[in-house]
């Protein structure tokens, strides 16, 4: 933080008297966490979850085709149609199409559209009629009253793809053995990741309850600082405070206080035992985040590069990681096989502790 600088004496011919305050990081000590217990919730994949997921793949994979013999329309088809909205009378923007493709059910229309196309026959012509949601996005539509004129040009049904290796292939696998295993290392990855997110709360509130020394004030208020604008941005784009506002500075404070305390531990942990960020790690977070954005990833990747500050805003996360690795071989973990559905529920509970200690 800057210094603060207090003038007591400035004459001409006397002696400059100032007072200079500076913040100093808090002496934090020997640390020993081998006398720390944690509960790591550790859950296998079910062959179900596999076979759901296999499922799901082959649903995005299936084909159509035209009904034969022809019979009308039913929910579950797809059914390609020209139409025409119009409201009072007039057309309006956005609402005549070509040759689109609707599957009936899907629930991808306005409420109401898709179960009047149930009967429909290709070659014939129908009205649609339905209402806007209050809350549909284009102002100039929401609850107004609509009609589709729909002409069915044809009526299709979904050819389900077999699980096999030819689907394998098609989406990029050697076989249906290699996509199996792929799928299940996917879903393990997830739950691993619930559990190493639900383990890493737990080591960080014990730190937080374990260590109490005091914590710069400065650090604390631009922490506090950087809370609170997210608040005032909310405030701004019309949403509620769930509480008074004082009441809320002063719980918003304490997490301030609390993030500080654990990140100064955590930054003690790390430069006393060599834990750093590899350039090879910081490259791996750049393609991470490049990958988020698909068809982008060139630009990404020259943003961070002419952008170097925001590259070095990718280590600290990594570090935290590092150090809470580095923590948690040290302490007393102990794994408890559960099923999917328990990891979860626990998950959600943990959640649902946290908000409502923040509501109280």
């Amino acid at each position: 933080m800057q210094p603060r600088v207090d003038l007591k004496e400035l004459g001409e011919g006397k002696d400059v008297e100032f007072e200079v305050a500076v913040e100093v990081l808090p002496e934090i000590g020997k640390l020993d966490f081998s006398g720390i217990e944690l509960e790591r919730l550790k859950a296998a994949v079910p062959e179900k979850d596999v076979e759901d997921a296999l499922s799901r793949i082959a649903k995005a994979n299936r084909t159509q085709k035209p009904v034969d013999p022809a019979r009308p329309a039913q929910k579950g088809d797809a059914v390609k149609i020209d139409f025409v909205g119009s409201v009072d009378g007039k057309e309006f923007p956005g609402g005549t199409a070509q040759d689109y493709s609707l599957e009936i059910g899907s629930g991808s229309f306005i409420p109401g559209f898709e179960d009047q196309l149930i009967g429909a026959e290709a070659g014939k012509s129908i009205d649609v009629k339905v209402t806007f949601p209050q809350e549909y996005g284009a102002a100039d539509l929401a609850g107004k009253d609509a009609v589709f004129k729909c002409t069915i040009k044809e009526v299709l049904e979904f050819v389900d793809k077999p699980i096999d290796d030819e689907l394998a292939k098609a989406s990029n696998f050697e076989n249906l053995d290699a996509m199996r295993k792929a799928v299940g290392d996917r879903i393990g990855q997830d739950y691993t990741q619930i559990s190493r997110s639900m383990i890493k709360r737990q080591l960080l509130d014990k730190l937080a309850d374990g260590h109490k020394f005091e914590v710069p004030e400065g650090l604390v208020e631009g922490e506090f600082s950087a809370i609170w604008q997210r608040v005032e941005e909310a405030k701004k784009a019309g949403q509620k405070l769930e509480d008074d506002e004082e009441k809320l500075r002063t719980e918003y404070r304490d997490i301030a206080v609390r993030r500080v305390r654990l990140g100064l531990l955590l930054a003690d942990v790390g430069r006393s035992n060599s834990i750093d960020v590899t350039p090879e790690e910081l490259n791996q977070a750049v393609m991470r985040e490049a990958m988020r954005y698909p068809g982008q990833e060139r630009q990404v990747l020259e943003f961070y590069s002419k952008n170097p500050e925001l590259r070095e805003q990718l280590r600290a996360p990594i570090f935290e990681d590092k150090t809470i690795d580095f923590i948690l071989e040290l302490a007393k973990v102990t794994d408890k096989p559960v099923t999917p559905e328990e990891l979860l529920k626990a998950a959600r509970e943990v959640e649902d502790d946290g908000a409502a200690k923040k509501a109280g």
